[in-house]
């Protein structure tokens, strides 16, 4: 068949899939086709989660402030419902429920990250060790293993404490490194016998980009010509620095438990990243260009330090100066330390090239030279979730994992996160708002694709659901849903199962 005959019938195919999602129309998504022994004997399959999302208890047992509680209640209009963590969905105190749901859904294991300021409430070791919230860890670690559940623990997902953004900066300060490296030791010292996978970061590009270049996550810093509402900050050079030291911070903390702890806990460590799939927005070597220098500017910004010890040189190119250099001691430290590659996957973008120019402002936004979208001729690149930025684009996930095999030497990985949302519809009854079939063709989608990729050789060993519950979605408050277990907020935070939580029990039934 000619080329363009091909492409004319694939153009086709998409339309018709498209079509069906629109129309509401899902395929057979019956667990037979699909389902638990699909995948590799010793494939892990879980749910994630975060501490400032879930836990909720902002105040009690001797928590320390975190930056995200600073900021939600500093900046309330920066939330679209004005809301915050302080209660979330409560799982401090509902723990046991939670991983009782776990169980009878028949998963195997339970990704959650530690709250920084819950055992360290002045963020230094120097301050002094919260003995409660090492219990409360030890509890929830203790229930996951007593009801078969492995845990998978992030030592951070973006709650830093309070107390050292006022210190020095955060993340902006090298003095983060040594800080990082003690309460990642406290962590190994308190759970390292029973916690075999640790998860240094939690997506250190939305941490950069979020918190330091557009500044909608905390701490909310970016240029003032970005916005307005920043709480100061230049998006051309903190993403960068806060960047390099979030790297020296996991290489460091990396660097010590394999030194002191690994050989005799037997665990494995690894990092999270997060990556679009970027699409050509259309053939010739511009475009295609294009796609290649956003891979770089989003995944390769953390995987090339983490597999080289160096920035990618699309990255060296366009960023100059502005990008900071390793010494040879820090590129040693940071190149091959990780176990495994934790991957958060959930949608896909069209990249098109943008010639340089001398009248834009320099930010990380423009340095890679590309216009990142959504819809090509009047077309989106897959249905629309409830989020802005998330379109159903379940190929991505394949062709993402085939991209980091050919490219990153075919590490070892986990799926740390792959979902969808819904609004968060109070019209709804409890019944209406239980159908989630969208989730459905979603996971059934993507989980087809990622049984492709395995087949085709990339060493995926596990893979986590975002999100158990709903919960407190970042600058999206509760407007959206991730759960595949339904919270009711106006009703004591009851827990109730949507049907895609029957689906995955019916998955995953063995």
């Amino acid at each position: 068949m000619a080329i363009q005959g091909i492409l004319l019938l694939l153009g086709l195919l998409v339309l018709v899939d498209s079509l069906a999602h629109y129309e509401g129309v899902t395929a057979n998504h019956d667990s037979a086709s699909l389902n638990r022994s699909s995948f590799p004997a010793g494939f892990i399959f879980g749910t994630a989660s975060s501490s400032y999302q879930y836990e909720g208890a902002a105040k009690e047992g001797g928590k320390g402030p975190s930056i995200w509680d600073t900021y939600t209640h500093r900046y309330p209009g920066k939330i679209k419902d004005g809301s915050n963590g302080d209660v979330a969905v409560d799982s401090y105190h509902r723990y046991k429920e939670d991983v009782g749901i776990m169980k009878e859904m028949g998963l195997d294991a339970y990704r959650f990250s530690i709250s920084w300021s819950r055992l360290l409430p002045d963020g230094k070791l120097s301050g002094g060790v919260n003995k409660a919230g090492i219990r409360y860890y030890n509890n929830l670690i203790n229930e996951l293993l007593s009801n078969g559940l492995q845990p998978f623990v992030t030592i951070f997902h973006w709650d830093l404490p309070q107390a050292l953004e006022d210190k020095y900066g955060g993340f902006l300060s090298p003095y983060i490194v040594d800080d990082f490296q003690d309460y990642a030791e406290l962590c190994y010292r308190e759970f390292g016998d029973r916690v075999k996978h640790w998860i240094t970061l939690n997506e250190p590009w939305s941490y950069s980009f979020g918190g330091y270049g557009v500044g909608f996550l905390a701490p909310g810093r970016c240029s003032q010509w970005v916005s307005g509402s920043c709480t100061g900050g230049d998006s051309s050079t903190e993403p960068y620095v806060v960047a390099h030291h979030l790297l020296l911070a996991h290489a460091s903390a990396v660097k010590v438990y394999k030194e002191k702890y690994q050989a005799s806990q037997k665990g494995k460590i690894g990092i999270t990243i997060v990556s679009h799939w970027m699409v050509p927005y259309s053939h010739g070597k511009p475009n295609n260009n294009a796609a290649k220098r956003a891979l770089d500017f989003m995944l390769g910004w953390f995987m090339d330090p983490l597999t080289v010890g160096d920035y990618p040189p699309s990255m060296r190119l366009h960023v100059g100066k502005r990008l900071p250099k390793f010494s040879k001691q820090q590129s040693m430290m940071v190149k091959g330390s990780f176990d495994f590659l934790g991957l958060n996957y959930y949608t896909a973008n069209y990249a098109a090239n943008v010639p340089v120019s001398n009248s834009v402002n320099v930010s990380y936004m423009t340095d890679a030279h590309i216009n990142l979208t959504t819809e090509r001729n009047g077309t989106s690149i897959g249905p629309k979730a409830a989020s802005d930025w998330l379109f159903v684009y379940p190929r991505g996930i394949r062709d993402l994992l085939l991209y980091t095999k050919r490219k990153y030497n075919n590490p070892v990985i986990y799926i740390t996160e792959n979902g969808i949302d819904e609004l968060n519809d109070g019209k709804l009854s409890l019944k209406e708002a239980l159908k989630d079939n969208m989730r459905i063709d979603y996971y059934h989608r993507h989980l087809s694709f990622l049984r492709r990729a395995i087949k085709d050789g990339v060493h995926v060993r596990g893979y986590f659901a975002w999100s158990l519950l709903d919960n407190f979605e970042w600058d999206s408050g509760y407007t959206v849903r991730f759960g595949i277990n339904y919270v009711d907020y106006k009703d004591g935070y009851k827990r109730y199962p949507k049907h895609s939580a029957i689906w995955f029990k019916k998955f995953l039934k063995k």
